[in-house]
């Protein structure tokens, strides 16, 4: 529905060879709200109708669509004669279409359907609204938005995304309807019913994941490639709990070796280096995630507070009428 600032119509039917044997209907429209002439491809019905209404409004004695002025409600001019579209005799003298004429007849419509808001009221419609609605069911029923731009005549693309109003439900069945796309294009089997044992062993992963000093991220089908050492693993996520306990743990690694470096047991104190400095990470990771967040606000010093203050309040003085 091409917007006209309500600043009357001057629209024809065209005609224009779109493939061999095939013609279709164009409306021309001047002046826009762009103040540019637009063409728009129209259906059939809609070709149908505006050619009623062209017939409606000709001159029976010269088949010419009557020139008459408007008045620019967006510019508060009037406009020089026009052949406008919607026009109609009114008291013997042929004379415009208003908009508050317009809005009227929407409304009685609507008062006819019964159809009520929130609130129990009848349904208020603007001539704008049609547009939103057009541009909201044409991008949500497939129809590119920068078409949708083109057919709206907007300069900006941002302002047609705005008319395309998205509600909750629809967001919902377009991510149902995305997911049931991506399902067809992947193998079917990826989606079976898993067996009970499948099951089974699926809960038993994540059952597994609780440790002693925190959680294994372990993702589910993969092996532990530390052997179950989780203090020297990357993927253990510490609990903060859990410290006092890394703390002792770390405390008699040490002990251990310097027992081992004691006794000559070379082989061991390569092995508890590792766990000693996985735990010294694991502590750094819990120190990080406690740690309080400082972020410095850069107080005024006492000279900052001292020259704003001695500083003429100019904006009292403006608003006094003083300055």
């Amino acid at each position: 529905m091409p917007s006209t600032a309500h600043r009357g119509v001057v629209a024809a039917l065209t005609r224009q060879q779109h493939t061999p044997g095939e013609i279709v209907p164009r409306l021309q429209v001047a002046p826009s709200k762009t103040d540019e002439e637009r063409l728009l491809l129209v259906s059939p019905e809609l070709a149908d109708v505006l050619s009623t209404i062209i017939t409606r409004v000709r001159d029976p004695r010269t088949g010419a669509i009557p020139m008459l002025t408007s008045y620019d409600v967006a510019e508060k001019v009037w406009n020089p004669p026009m052949p406008l579209l919607f026009q109609w005799t009114f008291g013997g003298q042929r004379t415009t279409v208003s908009r508050p004429l317009i809005r009227k007849g929407i409304n009685e419509v609507m008062e006819q359907t019964g159809l009520t808001n929130a609130a129990g009221q009848p349904l208020d419609f603007e001539p704008h609204d049609f547009r939103r609605i057009f541009i909201t069911d044409a991008i949500s029923s497939g129809l590119p938005p920068h078409i949708a731009q083109v057919l709206a005549g907007h300069a900006d693309f941002n302002t047609t995304m705005g008319y395309n109003a998205i509600y909750p439900a629809d967001a919902i069945e377009a991510h149902r309807a995305f997911i049931a796309r991506r399902r067809s294009l992947r193998p079917g089997e990826e989606y079976r019913t898993p067996t009970d044992d499948e099951w089974d062993t699926f809960l038993a992963h994540f059952e597994k994941r609780k440790l002693s000093l925190g959680t294994c991220a372990r993702a589910f089908g993969t092996s532990c490639i530390h052997e179950h050492a989780c203090l020297r693993c990357s993927l253990l996520r510490p609990d903060a709990s859990q410290r006092d306990r890394l703390i002792e743990i770390r405390d008699n690694l040490i002990d251990r070796i310097s027992e081992a470096e004691r006794e000559g047991w070379l082989g061991e104190v390569e092995g508890l280096e590792i766990s000693l400095a996985g735990a010294e990470d694991k502590l750094v990771q819990l120190d990080q995630a406690l740690k309080p967040t400082v972020t410095a606000l850069g107080l005024p010093t006492f000279s900052q507070i001292a020259r704003k203050s001695n500083a003429p309040d100019q904006r009292k003085d403006r608003c006094c009428g003083w300055g």
